[in-house]
């Protein structure tokens, strides 16, 4: 799998779910319910470490679409301690913490951190899976 600069957003193939929207490293990205398709994140603090937000680098002013991603759903949001982070369709970004290689989704459909996390579909909707 090709890489790129972590905060390109691309579809990945992750077994159990299909084709999903994964980081430029190919990890999978995930949204969490109560950001409520917003465009801003109410995950702060431990809920932040456990599910690391997707954020620009320093020096890049967007994120990048790749294969498979409409750039025209792509976004940012300023997050309460400065970082932007990427939005897909009016959800903020994250990875999940115990997602340990590119092709999980370990994350899929937990309960945790005060609400529900799924991974995303090309269409930014999100893939409804009961965790395994």
């Amino acid at each position: 799998m090709p890489s790129g600069p972590v905060y390109e957003v691309r579809l990945g193939q992750v077994s159990s779910l299909g084709n999903i929207l994964v980081d430029g490293k190919g990890y999978s990205l995930y949204l969490y319910e109560p950001d409520k398709q917003s465009g801003h994140s109410v995950c702060a603090g431990t809920c932040a470490v456990e599910w690391v937000p997707l954020t620009l680098t320093s020096g890049a002013t967007a994120p990048i679409a790749g294969p498979g991603v409409n750039a025209s759903k792509l976004s940012t949001t300023h997050r309460s301690d400065g970082t932007v982070q990427v939005v897909y369709n009016g959800w903020p970004l994250y990875t999940w913490a115990q997602d340990t290689s590119p092709g999980e989704a370990t994350g899929e459909g937990l309960n945790n951190s005060g609400g529900l996390w799924y991974v995303l579909d090309a269409a930014g909707s999100a893939i409804k899976r009961a965790p395994a």
